[in-house]
């Protein structure tokens, strides 16, 4: 085998192993890359909710990108839930401009745990996400951080968020249309990409995984939609996986049990 790609993740660990640097470095895996990462938080949480966070410092979050840039050739960053302020500031200062950087601006968990605060939504949208490559929300987070209401209409939020600096992929979709439905945003204008929705509650952690896909195709040179696409498709594949599962009290976790053929390479 050659020398796979490296791409970093940094995030906080899901101790369900559904999400944060579980969904990460499964995905990475199973797209046939290298994962290194950088903890921002550590949680206590499982598929019902989210008990506990414990933020890491700051220092210690800058010992751990050093670490990796210092040593490894890495080839882009995804960036999940930071926790504070401090942590989106210093992702900024040390990577932006350095890596291709795709930011999933974490906010709240699946279960509805408030993720950031407000000093953390002004760093996003003030330091952050103007240095970012490509930005990945959902709705609800879109409508935080550009401060729209809930009820906008997704391409209004896709191109609010675009229009703080990076391209944009806003994810989601209504369930009840039968039909998931992402928005590709670059250069000012919208492409929908679509995919029948899967039946299940086992979807936690389908964010995390869908931007650590992203970031993977990204690095190996692929265009934005091109990626998107890929990445929408092995979420699909990871939830028609886990549909069938019984694994815990309340949203299961997504897939990350197997490899994707058609990606390998």
């Amino acid at each position: 085998m050659a020398t796979p790609l490296v791409v970093l993740s940094v995030a906080g660990t899901d101790s369900g192993g559904a999400a944060g640097l579980a969904a990460d470095l499964a995905t990475f895996a199973a797209l046939g890359v290298h994962g290194a990462c950088a903890v921002t938080a550590v949680t206590a949480q499982d598929t019902t909710g989210v008990q506990r966070v414990v933020a890491l410092d700051a220092d210690d979050l800058r010992a751990q990108i050093r670490s990796v840039l210092g040593d490894l050739p890495v080839a882009a960053a995804k960036i999940g839930m930071l926790g504070s302020a401090a942590a989106a500031h210093l992702v900024a200062e040390l990577l932006a401009g350095v890596v291709p950087l795709v930011v999933d601006p974490v906010l709240v968990s699946t279960s509805g745990a408030q993720l950031g605060d407000d000093a953390l939504v002004a760093a996003y949208r003030d330091v952050l996400l103007p240095r970012a490559d490509v930005v990945t929300p959902n709705h609800h987070e879109a409508a935080a951080l550009v401060g729209l209401p809930r009820a906008t209409a997704p391409e209004d939020l896709a191109l609010a968020m675009h229009a703080l600096g990076p391209d944009t992929v806003l994810t989601g979709g209504d369930p009840d249309s039968g039909i998931c439905r992402d928005l590709v945003v670059r250069d000012g204008s919208a492409t929908a990409i679509e995919h029948p929705t899967v039946a299940t509650t086992n979807d936690h952690g389908t964010g995390c995984t869908f931007s650590a896909a992203l970031a993977v195709h990204l690095a190996r040179g692929l265009d934005l939609e091109t990626a998107a696409r890929r990445a929408q498709a092995f979420v699909a594949r990871a939830l028609v996986t886990s549909a069938p599962w019984h694994l815990g009290r309340g949203r299961g976790p997504v897939a990350h049990v197997f490899t994707h053929p058609q990606e390998e390479n």
